[in-house]
């Protein structure tokens, strides 16, 4: 059944395709050997969202190679940031001091309670790159159009404009008018950007997903917004599990949303989660397939 399911809907699509063109460019040649292209899809999470931090220092120390990377939301300016050759020990000490202001000014309206305009100031003291092409690893963004109810993949161009819509999380920011489309927040219909390391070309693809926790009583609207999603996500079809490869999922349920306090703790549970990801990730390298009913994991003789 799992092997049915891996076989059709539109992620299969991209991997069939992407099969097809290379079969069209080669012809009958046999392709020559050579390493599986590693895509690297991070999950939305707000605050949470440094854990994929922790995750990519992992990977960076054990020689993993990062081919390309998907984002969402979060997902998506961590990925902006280390695709634009940002280091990761700034990353961190960045993050630490992060506030909402940092990226976000309140402006009460009909369409939202904030914009966050300030995102674009904010990725620069990441990187200096302002377009896609300026990065040195091949990024796609995730947002949602709010209009079709679809999601949107950029790759090409400015990244300032994607990576806003990406982060416009419904109710909290304004959307973001692009292109003749109205954008949010990735996370509605695309909570794991699998699709965007699909479109670069991955081979192998790792997902990186932060399940939000309920702590308490909602203290603010944000929180009542933040934890209707994490609701809705939590009963929704994750149907992105049966196309990642490997998936990463970093313990952050006792982190608040917008606590970047605890910025340490959350790159510890990122090192965590990858560690124990590690060999997963070496066996596919290998060419070992995965247990397709283990939703990602590979079967216990590949992790010998």
């Amino acid at each position: 059944m799992a092997e049915e399911e891996k076989a059709s809907g539109p992620l299969a699509w991209f991997r069939n395709a992407k099969d097809k063109i290379r079969a069209f460019a080669y012809g009958n040649e046999p392709l020559r050997p050579e390493r599986p292209r590693v895509g690297l899809a991070l999950s939305g999470g707000f605050a949470r969202g440094i854990a994929h931090i922790g995750v990519l220092r992992v990977l960076r120390e054990a020689g993993i190679p990062i081919d390309c990377v998907g984002g969402t939301s979060v997902g998506a300016l961590i990925g902006a940031a280390f695709c634009g050759g940002a280091a990761l020990d700034e990353m961190e000490k960045i993050g630490s001091v992060t506030t909402f202001a940092d990226f976000g000014r309140w402006t009460p309206s009909w369409l939202g309670l904030a914009t966050n305009q300030r995102m674009e100031k904010f990725l620069a003291r990441f990187t200096p790159a302002k377009t896609f092409e300026e990065l040195q690893t091949p990024l796609a963004i995730a947002a949602t159009d709010i209009i079709d109810g679809v999601t949107v993949y950029y790759s090409t161009g400015p990244i300032a404009p994607p990576l806003r819509a990406s982060c416009a999380y419904p109710g909290l920011f304004v959307p973001i008018e692009y292109e003749d489309r109205t954008l949010v927040d990735g996370f509605l219909t695309s909570p794991v950007p699998i699709e965007g390391v699909l479109l670069l070309g991955a081979d192998i693809v790792v997902a990186v997903y932060l399940e939000s926790g309920n702590l308490g009583q909602p203290r603010t609207l944000t929180d009542i917004l933040s934890r209707s999603f994490s609701i809705m996500q939590r009963h929704a079809d994750l149907a992105w599990r049966t196309q990642a490869d490997i998936i990463i999922e970093p313990d952050v349920k006792q982190f608040v949303w917008d606590d970047f306090t605890k910025t340490p703790d959350m790159v510890a549970a990122g090192e965590i989660a990858a560690l124990h990801a590690l060999p997963q990730i070496r066996a596919a390298l290998r060419g070992e397939k995965r247990d397709t009913a283990s939703g990602g994991n590979l079967s216990p003789a590949a992790l010998k």
